[in-house]
């Protein structure tokens, strides 16, 4: 599995309160996890940090030959824990009071990979059609939006946009989304941070990622530099995963 994993603070923020992370389990499997955190001073790379270090520690463990099933409930328990943990530190410690994070995580198996989502940092698929995305925004404004009280384009601008319906860490209990999703040879899968999807759009993605002239590392590096060109008002995280063999295959 050919992985790249880009992460920078922006042109706004002091602090990058972002965390991503990439490895393999016991068994072989690739995963990986964004995590864009959230609170007082401090609180969001700490909510960030605790999450990624207990989905680590949570995945590592698993071996090779899971069914989809047993993958989709490891991915969902893994980020129940992170939840609990997070919840556990804010609730007795003032300074991380409401702290919390997205999460977007995938776990990689044959043809095939888990997704887990809370917030809204994204996923996304690369097909020989487009980008596909595969994670809902839990916020305000897709409610809305979903709703039919403000249009697509009210969205992207929207004052609220940033207005999280579901975050990790808030709260003792949170519901996961959990999907599987199949992939063929040469497919890629992108999981970012809203530092990303606010400044860059799904066409230029496609087009960075659609580049033969750069490697996996050099597309990561471009999603980042796009991103910081169009203001890089947040912290921007980026993750591509591809299996080495259709790379070179392709």
């Amino acid at each position: 599995m050919r992985t790249a994993n880009r992460s920078d603070t922006g042109r706004i923020r002091l602090v990058n309160e972002d965390r991503s992370w990439v490895g393999e389990t016991a068994g072989g499997l690739t995963v990986a996890i964004v995590a864009d955190g959230m609170g007082g001073h401090r609180a969001g790379d700490v909510a960030s940090q605790m999450t990624v270090d207990a989905f680590r520690e949570a995945m590592q463990q698993l071996e090779g030959d899971l069914t989809d099933e047993e993958a989709a409930d490891h991915m969902r328990q893994a980020i129940l824990r992170a939840n609990a943990i997070v919840y556990e530190m804010a609730s007795r410690n003032e300074q991380y009071h409401n702290m919390g994070t997205t999460v977007v995580a995938a776990l990689l198996k044959r043809n095939g990979a888990v997704i887990g989502h809370i917030g809204d940092s994204r996923a996304y698929k690369l097909t020989a059609d487009g980008l596909v995305r595969l994670t809902e925004d839990h916020t305000l404004v897709n409610e809305l939006a979903k709703a039919g009280q403000i249009s697509a384009e009210e969205a992207l601008n929207h004052p609220r946009r940033n207005v999280l319906t579901r975050a990790l860490g808030t709260d003792a209990n949170v519901e996961v989304d959990v999907i599987r999703i199949d992939t063929a040879p040469g497919e890629a899968i992108l999981l970012c941070s809203d530092g990303l999807t606010n400044m860059v759009s799904e066409s230029q993605m496609l087009d960075t990622l659609r580049r033969e002239d750069l490697d996996l590392d050099g597309q990561a590096e471009r999603l980042i530099e796009l991103a910081l060109e169009a203001g890089g008002d947040d912290n921007i995280s980026v993750i591509l995963l591809k299996d080495a063999c259709t790379e070179r295959e392709g």
